[in-house]
């Protein structure tokens, strides 16, 4: 590869005797080599380095075996990492560990990351102070003076190229909708197993002094194509699907040594229909089409967007709802799963057990949805991110707004998805407040409503509800919530939250009302939530139509 200048494994950990506030660097560096195998049609090489105490604070508390695999006839290589931290071991955070590519900036100019995220770059030296200026965070600087003209006034930021995890591959933790890193200028390309990006320190992998722990990365596949003189450039990423279509269908490899890495008959499989009942929607199960199945560690309902020490394997199911989920490791698991259209998450109540192996059907699982009584109104968008909210970008979206369902307002026009702080002109900040306007033909006295509040991010946010008396104490408080700081990255969504607001029938009015949506917290421009799903549920009844206001 002499257009990669260099390319390594690193992670990012703190733990006793780190000072750096956001951890320290640790290039994976062996100490060690060997040649594993070494045949006609494959080559596996071995760089290891084993931790001991008179390392303690200098380099992470781990034993690291880096691999590299070439196989005959195969244009690029395969690399994987196995790392070991052992019982007695002093304790540390894993807050990233990635694969890092520096390219030839002569040339590596062309980025794709997606069939409509494509184009050409601007070089590093256009970010220097000399030709760039840095906004509000380092990251983002705008290029005042770049070496070629066409790129003057873009702003080049590297989480502008996030991608979930599901479009990337199959690597990454944290699940199917886990954002990492990708490539940016420089040029770098990256393949992030674990990141605290969009997801902020509730993801950070924390291992005790006690707490033996072992993980495989990867295999990752580094590939290489190339394009006579005068073909279409286009045609490298069309070829370079492919070839992950192919890898996919190859996973779980057959060909690595490492006993750490289970071939396809060492492992099992779980089958079975997920289905959806709501009586409000209707009065028999419906098929959960194109919904998210998925094992992961036992745990709470949503722990798997914050699991990250184990393994996860995810699907999505057919017009059905039947799903197959193939190539699981052996050991326990949780069932989890979601449904587009739907509030709130599906966790299996029982532990699943994966043998070497195993086919399991599970049968038909039945999920009920959370839901109190008929909708009155709702803000609706499918999925668990707030990219449905605000299809023009860039129009101008007033500070407060005003919403009226079913009347004259048309959420995906009116309703924008991020609810953050406003500039004041002394350059501080201070929360906003929200409102939606609805009317009630009739209150019932004796029921109880409910207010469904689904947020797709929070990032050091406070939101607080009240109805009719913008002053009055508020009914609910999130409190503070959220580290994800999807707001900064350019983000729709970071972890998905659900809160299920009690709303006080005294409080309620026959004709117009009002919902207040206040977020409180006003220390930077980055604090706020985006919502994904809003929905006031009346008394258990037929569903009410509501009038104009």
């Amino acid at each position: 590869m002499t257009s990669c200048y260099n390319r390594y494994w690193d992670v990012v950990w703190s733990g006793e005797g780190v000072t750096r506030k956001k951890g320290r660097l640790d290039r994976l560096e062996g100490t060690n080599l060997t040649v594993v195998v070494e045949t006609e049609e494959k080559v596996e090489i071995s760089f290891t380095r084993m931790w001991n105490s008179s390392l303690q604070a200098k380099v992470v508390p781990l034993n690291f075996d880096k691999r590299y695999v070439m196989l005959r006839g195969s244009s690029g290589f395969y690399t994987y990492a196995i790392y070991e931290h052992l019982e007695g071991w002093p304790a540390f955070d894993l807050d990233n560990t990635r694969i890092v590519f520096k390219l030839a900036k002569q040339k590596f100019r062309y980025m794709a990351i997606a069939d409509n995220r494509q184009r050409y770059m601007p070089l590093p030296e256009d970010r220097s102070p000399e030709r760039g200026k840095t906004l509000a965070y380092p990251e983002a600087v705008l290029l005042v003076n770049p070496i070629e003209p066409e790129f003057k006034g873009e702003v080049d930021d590297k989480y502008l190229y996030s991608c979930e995890s599901q479009d990337i591959g199959v690597h990454g933790t944290g699940g199917p909708l886990k954002q990492f890193l990708t490539s940016h200028v420089g040029p770098t390309t990256l393949t992030v197993m674990h990141s605290t990006h969009y997801a902020g320190a509730n993801i950070t992998m924390k291992i005790g002094p006690n707490e033996p722990w072992k993980k495989v990365y990867g295999p990752a596949f580094a590939y290489l194509n190339s394009l006579s003189d005068g073909g279409d450039p286009l045609s490298l990423w069309d070829d370079a699907k492919k070839q992950m279509v192919n890898e996919v269908h190859m996973w779980p490899y057959d060909f690595i040594a490492s006993e750490d890495f289970p071939p396809a008959k060492q492992r099992g499989s779980v089958g079975g229909r997920l289905l959806v009942l709501d009586r409000y929607v209707s009065n028999a199960t419906i098929s959960a089409e194109c919904s998210y199945v998925g094992l992961a560690a036992p745990g709470e309902v949503g722990s798997w967007q914050l699991e990250s020490k184990g393994y996860q394997f995810w699907t999505k199911t057919d017009e059905g709802g039947n799903f197959t989920i193939n190539g699981i490791r052996p050991g326990d698991y949780n069932l989890y799963a979601w449904v587009p259209g739907f509030i709130g998450e599906y966790k299996f109540i029982s532990v699943i057990r994966i043998n070497p192996g195993c086919d399991i059907d599970i049968g038909d699982l039945v999920y009920e949805p959370p839901r109190n009584g008929s909708t009155l109104w709702e803000i609706d968008m499918e999925g668990t991110d707030s990219m449905d909210y605000g299809k023009d970008m860039q129009r101008y979206i007033p500070v407060r707004i005003w919403f009226s369902q079913l009347a004259k307002s048309d959420y995906s026009k009116d309703w924008f998805f991020a609810q953050v702080t406003r500039k004041k002109d002394n350059a501080t900040y201070e929360g906003t407040t929200w409102q939606i306007k609805f009317l009630l033909d009739e209150v019932d006295e004796h029921a109880a409503y409910k207010l469904r509040l689904a947020l797709a991010t929070a990032n050091v946010a406070e939101l607080e509800v009240r109805v009719n008396e913008p002053n009055a104490n508020p009914v609910f408080s999130t409190g503070q919530i959220g580290k994800d700081n999807t707001i900064a990255r350019h983000g729709i969504h970071g972890l998905y939250r659900l809160f299920n607001v009690d709303i006080p029938v005294a409080q309620l009015r026959i004709g117009n009302n009002t919902l207040f949506l206040t977020q409180t917290a006003r220390i930077s421009p980055f604090q706020g939530v985006m919502y994904d799903y809003i929905r006031l549920e009346g008394p258990p009844q037929p569903r009410k139509t509501l009038k104009e206001i």
